[in-house]
């Protein structure tokens, strides 16, 4: 009796196989053919490095104070436009950057983990596609069985 089912797998997985997940440090040009996208890439990749980081903040903090007894003895408007100009756009800029990097690392954390999943749940289906051919094959067999119990009874029954 011939195969019932045929399994073939989908060409996407083996390519999966080989690339992974996805991760942010993939996606950055520093690779780049062209010297200027290289360039800008790694540029602005360390201006990101070095400005955002938690001690940035704290040294943006400290220039900015050294404009507030200025602002305050200009009066309340002064002080107004120190706080938002100078010290909150200042000091939020690298705090704002350590927290995207935390969200791109999570990111990558939950990319490589549903990637993790997508071969567990590919290897749990090749089990399952394993599991069903030796069940083809067990059902063949007992078919292949009856049938020549079901020919040896039609000639011992004529």
């Amino acid at each position: 009796m011939p195969n019932i089912y045929k399994y073939v797998r989908h060409p996407w997985t083996e390519d999966r196989k080989l690339a992974g997940p996805t991760k942010t440090r993939d996606l950055r040009p520093l690779d780049h053919p062209n010297p200027f996208v290289r360039f800008n890439a790694r540029f602005g990749l360390r201006i990101t490095l070095v400005v955002g980081t938690m001690w940035m903040a704290y040294i943006f903090s400290i220039i900015a104070l050294f404009a507030l007894p200025d602002a305050i003895k200009r009066g309340t408007y002064f002080v107004i436009v120190w706080l938002s100009s100078s010290f909150l756009q200042l000091v939020l800029l690298p705090i704002i950057i350590v927290g995207q990097n935390i969200q791109a690392r999570a990111a990558d954390k939950r990319s490589e983990d549903t990637y993790n999943d997508a071969e567990a749940v590919l290897k749990e289906s090749e089990e399952i596609q394993k599991h069903l051919q030796a069940q083809d094959e067990a059902i063949s067999d007992i078919l292949a069985r009856l049938e020549t119990l079901m020919a040896q009874q039609e000639k011992t029954a004529k």
